[in-house]
């Protein structure tokens, strides 16, 4: 089956579901307790974590286009398969109609997302997102679990991305840390007509901008809002970017360093993907949220 044309997201058990508890028996414990706790639970059907909603969603999308698979699912889990089984009994649970799997046994699991042709790769392990990241796959490290993950969410499916260093490249934010406010503006304003290279998350952009005008579905099943610390007149540059790219975002909100929190309250994302941590932290507690651990950003 060629994956090439549809929205492929790969996803860790970790950001699927809630696994702190059964992770921290792993950090305490090692991994042969962490085997044996996951075996004694596995009918023990775990709870949403940060990235259900998004997940839940995008499957919907099957359904909407009337059965034709526009969006496929895999679970990818450091598992080994016995251990995995609880995992499986929570799909199953939930009806998540999730059909692949990549269960690595302690593995990266970042060498797999080619073989499956993955669009987006959500994890709760660090190593393996700035892997994928490395190796040109969009991805984003889940950042702790919103006060309700089971809120239902109305459709259309809502992302929201930062600017620079997620849909851009880093290169206007490097310009910005070395050199301060004043020349970044002004080297904005000079290349205002000039499109910003890729980033990470620039062809994951393209891909969900498809299914915007994609005639299987009745209105647009996404919406796409751009969240950026930029100010004016440094927004010039993005819009005309996102032009250039053919690309129709829904939103844009340029915050000239307010913070990212009410706004994404007020969207209301299924996912929110930044590469700083003081927009993401305090994101994470009202919307499901996702770290891009970009060059510039620590660990």
């Amino acid at each position: 089956m060629d994956l090439s044309q549809t929205l492929v997201v790969g996803v860790s058990s970790r950001a699927l579901f809630d696994m702190e508890e059964a992770n921290a028996v792993y950090e305490a414990q090692g991994v042969e307790e962490y085997a044996r706790y996951q075996m004694e639970h596995q009918d023990n059907i775990l709870r949403p974590g940060a990235g259900y909603p998004l997940i839940k969603s995008i499957l919907n999308l099957n359904q909407k286009a009337g059965g034709i698979r526009k969006a496929e699912v895999v679970i990818m889990s450091r598992n080994d398969p016995a251990t995995s089984l609880r995992m499986f009994n929570s799909i199953k649970h939930y009806d998540l109609d999730i059909q692949r799997a990549a269960l690595a046994g302690g593995a990266s699991l970042a060498p797999y997302l080619r073989a499956f042709q993955v669009s987006l790769f959500l994890s709760a392990f660090e190593s393996d997102v700035r892997e994928a990241l490395n190796d040109g796959f969009a991805a984003g490290l889940i950042v702790g679990v919103p006060k309700d993950p089971m809120e239902p969410i109305d459709p259309p499916i809502r992302f929201a991305f930062d600017a620079d260093a997620v849909l851009f490249s880093d290169e206007a934010e490097r310009i910005y840390k070395e050199k301060g406010l004043e020349l970044f503006l002004r080297h904005e304003a000079e290349n205002a007509r000039k499109p910003l290279p890729d980033g990470p998350f620039a062809p994951l952009l393209r891909t969900i901008s498809l299914l915007q005008s994609d005639p299987a579905f009745e209105k647009s099943p996404v919406r796409i809002a751009v969240v950026t610390a930029r100010n004016m007149p440094a927004h010039e540059r993005v819009i005309r970017t996102l032009l250039a790219w053919n690309v129709r975002v829904d939103e844009a909100f340029f915050m000239g360093g307010v913070s990212k929190t009410r706004i994404l309250e007020a969207f209301h994302p299924h996912i929110f993907f930044d590469d700083q941590d003081v927009h993401t932290k305090p994101a994470s507690s009202v919307v499901p949220t996702a770290k891009v651990v970009s060059a510039l950003t620590s660990s």
